[in-house]
């Protein structure tokens, strides 16, 4: 009989204890807050300061590979010199080989490959901060014996710090729609839930300036005049947007 009872209350302990437990559980899940999430955006517009022309020298021979490279590196320290000369190193500008290739070029005649020709270029990079001479950077190396202008692309120099300018605007906008529309649902904002923020700039400030040098072919002379009037390069403005997708705790 006592060995019964015994049981019996360890039993009870057991099943007190796992009452205990499921209580515990319960109180916990139940425990929810909500929350308000919302859409905020700001976008401003920026003069650009920096720009980057991507310059091109190619040049081509029906037979030699040598003598292709050789006349391209002709031409290219010309134009690197004389582009070196027109920007402001100490301020931070550069202009610096981006691509290099030399290969021979086939044509293809059915199953038959014939070589045509062997084709070298050169891409060169100038950055400066000077972009009201962009035109006559193009017209320089033009007229030293550069083929091609693959494109030119403006940016801002200090687009960190405007990135920053520009999210704080967009974050006080969130939190303000957020205590707006909880305040007309009788509610108060209590805390950050969670935040997601972007920024960018448009994609259109790179200029696709493709163009061939007038009169000039491949081996051009590089002692060509380059034309008294620098070509027209227009930089526009920038646009700038932060985005915020913010969700906030309210009671």
């Amino acid at each position: 009989m006592k060995k019964v009872m015994v049981a019996v209350a360890v039993l009870g302990v057991i099943a007190g204890i796992a009452a205990t437990n499921v209580n515990a559980a319960t109180i916990v899940n139940t425990e929810e807050k909500g929350y308000i999430s919302v859409n905020t955006s700001a976008n401003t517009e920026l003069n650009p300061d920096v720009v980057e022309i991507s310059i091109a020298v190619r040049t081509e021979d029906n037979k030699s590979l040598q003598k292709a490279t050789a006349e391209n590196k002709e031409i290219s320290d010309k134009v690197y010199n004389a582009l070196k000369e027109m920007i402001n190193i100490t301020a931070g500008d550069y202009v610096k080989t981006a691509d290099f290739s030399a290969s021979p070029i086939y044509t293809y005649s059915g199953n038959k490959r014939n070589l045509d020709k062997y084709q070298v270029s050169n891409n060169v990079i100038v950055h400066t901060k000077n972009i009201s001479k962009a035109g006559d950077i193009i017209d320089k190396a033009i007229g030293l014996g550069a083929t091609n202008i693959n494109n030119l692309t403006f940016s801002v120099s200090n687009y960190d710090h405007e990135c920053n300018e520009l999210l704080g605007v967009a974050t006080r906008k969130a939190k303000t729609r957020a205590d707006v529309i909880a305040k007309n649902a009788s509610s108060a904002v209590t805390g950050i839930k969670s935040m997601d923020i972007s920024c960018s700039m448009n994609q259109n400030n790179t200029v696709q300036y493709r163009l061939m040098a007038k009169n000039l072919s491949f081996g051009a002379s590089a002692d060509a005049v380059a034309p008294e009037a620098a070509t027209p390069i227009q930089s526009g403005v920038i646009k700038l947007y932060a985005n915020v997708h913010a969700s906030f705790f309210v009671k």
